[in-house]
């Protein structure tokens, strides 16, 4: 850290950082994460059905690869299969991306006393992601429990062995069930590792940052210049494949806990059950397909929400 330290919440931080707070991040955030999302889902879907495949179950479907899990899905139930759990999908997208650029903004620019151009250490950086991605959790965990339980819903429409409260309808239906048979500690199942995995976003923007800072120095160019869009995808794709590699392992772990037809006693049970049956590579089941997904959705989304910001600064 600098020497003039990293600045932490508190109650008057919280009435400070206010100050800063720009609706155009989080209307920007929104749009870019649904339009990735839509684009993308059907291999979200997929990563997530690889993710809980541990193996040994056969009650699930069984997929040699991407391709033909896409596929086997689509044969069995059409088109729309592919888009199974997409509505929570484009709401948790949405609303994730919209409230961490929103919050991850205003933190920085607390840091920066409201001077954009101060550059900020890799350690401001990974503090104001960190902030910005536990507050955006505590929001958006409930929808991504609910995605989980849509994508995974492939049993219903074949098997009348699956519960009634384990079936849903819809987005709405699910979190219904889930708080009525499971309460609240339903909806915030995977919201542990889902906090070890704020170190992905923090990770992810710690290097963007820093990519775009360097790179404009380098330039002999205010760390705030607006960058072309190829600059920015550039950015986007390598800082968010060091992280989603770095983390990937709290994801199958997530999941795991977040799937309907599996019970596990916490997360040291995933971890004990994952490492005993299927070693290392447990760990990092569905890690193509997730690479195949996030790294275009990444991208799209840092492209629109880069754009929609220089759109809005020109006004």
């Amino acid at each position: 850290m600098d020497s003039q330290g990293v600045k932490s919440l508190s109650a008057s931080g919280f009435s400070s950082i206010f100050r800063h707070v720009r609706l155009e991040h989080l209307l920007a955030g929104v749009s870019g994460g649904v339009v990735s999302t839509l684009v993308l889902h059907p291999l979200d879907l997929v990563k997530i059905r690889f993710q809980v495949n541990e193996g040994h179950t056969k009650s699930r479907p069984q997929y040699r690869g991407i391709v033909h899990a896409l596929q086997s899905i689509s044969r069995q139930d059409g088109i729309s299969g592919l888009y199974r759990g997409v509505t929570p999908n484009v709401w948790g997208a949405g609303a994730s991306w919209g409230l961490y650029f929103f919050f991850y903004n205003a933190l920085k620019m607390w840091m920066q006393d409201g001077n954009s151009q101060r550059a900020l250490s890799p350690g401001h950086h990974l503090l104001a992601a960190s902030e910005a991605g536990l507050i955006t959790l505590i929001f958006t965990n409930p929808i991504w429990v609910t995605k989980t339980r849509l994508c995974l819903q492939y049993e219903a429409s074949a098997s009348s062995s699956v519960a009634a409260h384990n079936t849903y309808k819809g987005m709405l239906d699910a979190l219904k069930k889930i708080y009525k048979y499971e309460g609240l500690r339903g909806w915030y199942k995977g919201f542990l590792p889902g906090v070890f995995g704020i170190s992905h976003g923090a990770l992810q923007f710690m290097a963007y940052e820093e990519m775009k800072n360097s790179y404009n120095k380098r330039l002999n160019r205010p760390v705030d210049h607006r960058l072309g869009s190829g600059e920015y995808i550039l950015f986007a794709a390598l800082s968010k494949m060091f992280a989603a590699v770095a983390t990937y392992p709290y994801q199958v772990v997530r999941s795991r806990l977040q799937d309907q037809h599996r019970s596990y006693n916490g997360v040291v049970d995933v971890l004990k059950q994952t490492w005993r049956y299927e070693g290392v590579r447990g760990f990092y089941k569905g890690l193509v397909p997730n690479l195949l997904r996030v790294v275009p959705a990444c991208c799209i989304t840092f492209v629109v929400y880069e754009n929609m910001i220089s759109v809005f600064a020109s006004k």
